[in-house]
């Protein structure tokens, strides 16, 4: 049984995104004074007194607004109360009982769901203020009074909550997951291309570069398997990241890369590869990821039989210190080979969790030996005793040798190229480390 979930919805700029990392204790949602900085439904794993569920942070339901950018957020949140099992709704002490108060009130007695009325920035410990007796006007049961910042009160809601919560069966523990992080600049179809996989329109999609600001996360139960999706903020050039929501925005992506096990980089056909690309690039290769580039937008491009081999060339030439990540071209908006992204996946996480015999990998030592004499220097050559592997994600392979000066890193990449010819590693970064004799691996 998957684990209930329960929404935390309200007007913007009451303290939604606060209240929400301090139940996840964790700063996952971006916190801001200015109205509408959460956008997309945020998703994390909440546990109380043994009760487990998923909470969802909104963006703020405005009902008064034409607002292109606000409607969707409105939309967002709505199906955020249709899919939840309990609603949260957030109001704010300081500003009063407002009329929007009163039309996402009406919003969610229609939804039947159980909701719980919370009275937020109430800091001051003792007596409830009495301005909190004016809630009650809402028609949603009783109000509970909430600090999001220091936490007062939310033992009793959360209490609350669980009661009315449906009980998972604990002996159907979920299967274990291929997280997978899409990553790239802004604006080339990340939330597109996860909007076509979910099949509904959960991230917001919009020509403005820059709409996805938190990273978010979706299950994704197919015919390929399992697969937690993290849409992410699009990374720009450092110089062009503003201060404030923006860079929250970049950590989070970063951060996001860092959890994944598989990213997802993504190009747009009709631009054509940037630097910003390499570096976005270059820190999942750092993370150890396994890595997949995909060209998205690839139904723009007029073509011919040839030209998917030359972007594909191309693409190799300015992407060459990460030559083992697979390229696949394909299209969010028609669906084309998306479903064989899928397959590349889980190809890619199985080659980054690769582990291989000691033994066969000094069959391949004492054969890439006596292939490529190892160099010398001043009469004394290099001396490879033996090789390991310590670790995966990524593959970590640990040559102990008479000297590391004689280990050059020319030699290095050679007995790198022979561990992929010869057992594959495709999609994965491969780690070389290099021991004197009596060293720790």
């Amino acid at each position: 049984m998957p684990k209930p979930i329960v929404a935390i919805v309200g007007r913007p700029n009451v303290g939604k995104s606060t209240l929400f990392n301090k139940l996840v204790g964790q700063r996952l949602a971006i916190v801001e004074d200015t109205p509408g900085v959460t956008r997309d439904r945020l998703c994390a794993e909440c546990e109380w007194q043994g009760q487990r569920f998923l909470l969802i942070d909104t963006g703020g339901i405005d009902t008064n607004t034409d607002d292109v950018l606000l409607r969707h957020m409105r939309a967002q949140a709505q199906l955020a109360i249709d899919t939840a099992d309990a609603i949260v709704f957030v109001t704010d002490i300081r500003s009063g009982v407002t009329a929007q108060d009163s039309d996402v009130a009406s919003l969610l007695l229609r939804s039947g769901k159980p909701v719980f009325l919370v009275v937020n920035k109430v800091d001051s410990l003792g007596e409830a203020p009495l301005e909190l007796y004016d809630f009650y006007s809402l028609g949603v049961g009783e109000p509970y009074p909430v600090s999001s910042v220091h936490g007062h009160g939310t033992g009793d809601l959360l209490e609350a909550v669980c009661a009315v919560l449906p009980r998972p069966d604990e002996e159907g523990e979920e299967d274990e997951r291929i997280s997978v992080a899409v990553i790239g600049r802004p604006n080339v179809g990340k939330s597109s291309l996860i909007n076509y996989i979910l099949g509904e329109q959960r991230m917001i999609v919009a020509d403005e570069a820059g709409t996805t600001r938190d990273a978010v996360d979706s299950d994704i139960d197919n015919a390929h398997g399992k697969f937690t999706f993290i849409d992410t903020a699009g990374l720009r050039r450092r110089g062009k990241v503003e201060e404030g929501v923006e860079r929250y925005s970049v950590l989070r992506s970063l951060a996001a890369v860092e959890r994944a096990r598989v990213c997802v980089i993504m190009i747009d056909a009709t631009e054509g590869f940037a630097e910003q690309d390499s570096k976005i690039a270059g820190y999942a290769h750092e993370q150890g990821k396994a890595c997949i580039i995909a060209v998205n937008k690839w139904d723009a491009v007029e073509k011919d039989d040839k030209t998917m081999d030359a972007q594909r060339k191309k693409l190799m030439n300015d992407f060459s210190f990460m030559s083992y990540a697979p390229i696949i071209f394909l299209s969010a908006k028609t669906g084309q080979r998306v479903d064989r992204l899928f397959d590349l996946i889980k190809y890619v996480d199985e080659q980054n969790a690769l582990r291989v015999a000691t033994g066969m990998l000094n069959e391949l030592l004492a054969r890439a030996t006596a292939r490529v004499q190892p160099p010398s220097d001043k009469g004394r050559r290099l001396k490879i005793f033996y090789m390991t592997q310590i670790a995966t994600r990524p593959p970590t392979f640990v040559c102990f040798c008479n000297s590391k000066k004689l280990f050059h890193f020319s030699y290095v990449r050679y007995l790198e190229n022979q561990i992929r010819e010869t057992f594959g590693l495709e999609g994965t970064p491969v780690r070389m480390l290099i021991r004197e004799r009596g060293e720790k691996a």
